[in-house]
């Protein structure tokens, strides 16, 4: 299957159904709305600049992000490989000609983008990293494209600890049997990427230490979660820990997560010459 395969089967299936949503593979217009009023979205708005001005979108699918983006006053331009009407750059342009919103649009894989060095204020790539065929390459690419002190936001990226991961994690993904598409990278590999591009990490968010990994599930679903991160950890440990305030939990399961797949997101800035 390809990716659309993939997609159009888990909208078809009622056992994905929900999982289908949470995606934002639903109705395409209502999906990209959602996103806009997201918790994810709000913790987005709060790390990237008050002042806006020009954005890119690298790995945009099906556009939820640059529509967001959009929304806020950011001159969009969105980069996507894939021709999809679903999940693709056509799907893009349709929501753009849709909601009236403008979008720019390139085809084209991340590692080599057919841009000049066009001084981006901010540059954005959600659930992409961890697709790069050249991860090196692509945060190089990220940065020729950023204007100096620009910000770059990298979200929701699968991590593993180590070779062995690979493997139990994509048997556990839910799409990655039909399409084969899917990777992760550990930590390691992912700041030494964007540091040798020239990006300077100002916040690395693991796991459950910021909402944009873990939307559209709720603080008391998360808790449900950790409680199954904590299951191994001894009893006296949980007594102390859960009855503390949902960001405390957090940011401990975060440090005590080793599941293959796990998520975490950057916020970057490129370096000034000086």
């Amino acid at each position: 299957m390809t990716w659309e395969d993939a997609v159009r089967w888990c909208m078809s299936e009622p056992s994905m159904k929900e999982l289908a949503r949470a995606a934002y593979f639903d109705d395409p217009v209502v999906a990209a709305q959602r996103y806009h009023e997201s918790a994810e979205f709000d913790a987005i708005r709060s790390m990237i600049p008050r002042k806006v001005g020009r954005a890119l979108d690298l790995g945009a699918g099906n556009g939820i992000l640059s529509y967001a983006l959009a929304r806020e006053g950011w001159s969009v331009t969105a980069v996507e490989p894939d021709p999809s009407a679903l999940v693709g750059a056509a799907a893009i342009r349709t929501l753009a000609d849709k909601t009236g919103t403008r979008i720019n649009v390139i085809e084209a894989f991340g590692e080599a983008i057919p841009l000049s060095a066009a001084g981006y204020d901010l540059v954005v790539a959600r659930q992409v990293l961890h697709h790069a065929h050249d991860l090196p390459a692509f945060c190089c690419e990220v940065s020729r494209l950023s204007r100096e002190g620009a910000t770059f936001l990298s979200l929701r990226d699968h991590v593993i600890s180590g070779p062995q991961q690979l493997e139990p994690f994509l048997r556990s993904h839910p799409l990655h049997h039909l399409y084969g598409g899917e990777n992760a990278f550990t930590l390691a590999a992912y700041r030494a990427a964007l540091q040798g591009a020239g990006l300077t990490i100002d916040r690395e968010m693991n796991s459950f230490q910021s909402v944009v990994n873990y939307d559209p599930m709720t603080a008391s679903e998360i808790r449900e979660r950790l409680a199954a991160v904590f299951r191994p950890v001894s009893g006296l440990v949980r007594t102390a820990l859960f009855p503390l305030p949902f960001g405390a939990v957090a940011r401990a399961a975060a440090l005590l997560d080793r599941r293959p797949g796990r998520l975490v997101s950057f916020l970057c800035h490129k370096q000034g010459k000086g």
